[in-house]
């Protein structure tokens, strides 16, 4: 049956009919009759789940052996904390702030540990990068951390940036939403509610060689190292959210894997943006170079119409459009679980809403 509704949020966001299907059966009966949100992190049921929802994600991202993956619970920001508190030593770190979240992040940073900025685009309201060679790059960082996609802002860095240092990249909007050469990078990591699943699990994909430079100093908890130790089951895991990712993983490679997701993805975004830049109603204020593939935002001609704009939308089933609240203005996400058909919709709407308000 054809979806009428469409979520546009930025997390926690769309997740295929499909997998809602499939979640629905798992909630009735994942093991001889007892519920997912029943059975322990710790049966034997669970483990082979896990074991194969890992190297589904190891045949999807092409995750080799040098990598671990760790399955956490929380979010993304708890990242902020744990990589300075496992990675930073004597030197420095450096930041590159693009936005919003590696602004956040290095906040965190700066608590534990001496860091550098590398450039700072809060000058433009982040719709812009400055040039890489006018960056100020440490000699002796730990390591250099980016965000690769902004949800706030809407700014993407859509090419791997190169550092003498390991490379921690916050993939939380973008990850397995098209390929990546893993080896560019000695970290990601990815909130799983936007393009893997629900709210409640991050996943962290860490070079063992990184991983043996970690601080075992700390406590258990807060050691990416305990936990890649203990297969992601130092404590009780989150067990309902991983099971969810699992099938979510699976619906990836049945489109036809990250390739196809790629391929699908920059069709959604050059639609929308290609609609706004010819509009005189709508505009987005973010250099095209770095414009990202999965959050769009859109500013309309008379600000007094917002409430209206959302209002309207809602009432033909276009949900979340709103942008954030620090930004303000109109926002699209558009993960991989939005099909074309609702950027069409939305297109649709869009226009005839200019045409009644121009």
């Amino acid at each position: 049956m054809p979806r009428d509704i469409f979520n546009f949020s930025a997390g926690p966001a769309l997740i295929p009919d499909s997998v809602i299907e499939k979640i629905h059966l798992g909630l009735d009966d994942f093991h001889r009759g007892m519920s997912i949100v029943e059975v322990s992190h710790r049966s034997q049921a669970f483990k082979e789940y896990a074991y194969y929802s890992e190297l589904s994600l190891r045949n999807l991202l092409n995750i080799n052996d040098e990598y671990s993956i760790l399955f956490l619970q929380g979010g993304a920001t708890h990242q902020f904390a744990l990589i300075p508190m496992n990675f930073s030593r004597n030197g420095v770190l450096d930041y590159l702030v693009t936005g919003a979240w590696s602004k956040k992040a290095s906040e965190y940073a700066r608590k534990v540990a001496n860091i550098n900025i590398v450039s700072d685009s809060s000058s433009n309201n982040f719709t812009n990068i400055a040039d890489s060679k006018s960056w100020n790059i440490s000699d002796n960082s730990d390591y250099f951390f980016y965000c690769a996609n902004e949800t706030v802002h809407g700014l993407e860095i859509h090419n791997p940036i190169e550092s003498e240092s390991p490379v921690i990249c916050d993939m939380s909007s973008t990850i397995a939403s098209r390929p990546i050469d893993l080896q560019n990078y000695d970290l990601i990591f990815a909130g799983a509610q936007k393009n893997l699943g629900i709210a409640g699990l991050t996943i962290v994909i860490v070079k063992n060689r990184l991983l043996s430079n970690s601080d075992n100093e700390l406590l258990p908890m807060f050691d990416y190292s305990a936990h890649a130790e203990e297969a992601s089951m130092l404590n009780t895991s989150p067990v309902f959210s991983w099971y969810v990712s699992g099938l979510v993983f699976d619906w990836i490679a049945e489109q036809g894997g990250v390739e196809a997701m790629g391929k699908l993805n920059k069709k959604k975004s050059t639609l929308l943006y290609d609609y706004i830049d010819q509009s005189s109603f709508y505009s987005n204020p973010v250099s095209k170079s770095y414009r990202s593939w999965m959050n769009i935002p859109f500013i309309l001609a008379r600000k007094e119409l917002e409430d209206k704009f959302n209002q309207s939308a809602e009432d033909v089933g276009l949900f979340n459009l709103k942008g954030h609240r620090t930004v303000g203005g109109m926002r699209a996400s558009v993960y991989n679980a939005m099909p074309i058909e609702g950027i069409k919709k939305l297109i649709t709407f869009m226009d005839e809403f200019a045409k009644l308000h121009e």
